[in-house]
């Protein structure tokens, strides 16, 4: 609890009672009781008000499942390719198969020339390239 071991939380404990003194100690406590008690009440209907807009039950969560330290990048690519994707084909699937299968048909014939060339615009010597002020 912020650092503090049991030696010195006592020493502030009594330091704290000689600056307090023992004619506003009983007031001290009671309004840090009441602190205490306030900062529960307000973690309760914190958690009940996530509880009725989300819907689940926080205590149920499997929190560690949402670690990040949990994530592995080459993990979850290679189950996702290992992952067997067969599922029944519906009835309108072979009409796209076929429309996807001469999409690729088409492109594999397709040529590097095809290709429309990149067109790089240079400035004339000397001149300065356009700045826009509003820019961030």
């Amino acid at each position: 609890m912020f650092g503090i071991n049991g030696p010195e939380f006592f020493l502030l404990l009594i330091i704290g009672i000689m600056v307090i003194g023992p004619k506003r100690l009983p007031e001290y406590t009671q309004k840090l009781a009441n602190l205490v008690k306030e900062v529960r009440r307000m973690a309760s209907g914190a958690r009940e008000q996530i509880k009725e807009e989300v819907g689940i039950d926080i205590d149920e969560v499997d929190w560690k499942k949402y670690d990040p330290r949990q994530y592995d990048p080459r993990r979850i690519i290679k189950e996702a390719l290992l992952d067997d994707d067969t599922k029944p084909v519906s009835a309108g699937a072979p009409a796209v198969a076929a429309v996807a299968g001469t999409a690729a048909a088409a492109a594999s014939t397709s040529t590097p020339a095809s290709r429309p060339e990149r067109v790089v615009q240079q400035l004339p010597a000397g001149e300065a390239a356009p700045f826009d002020t509003e820019a961030t």
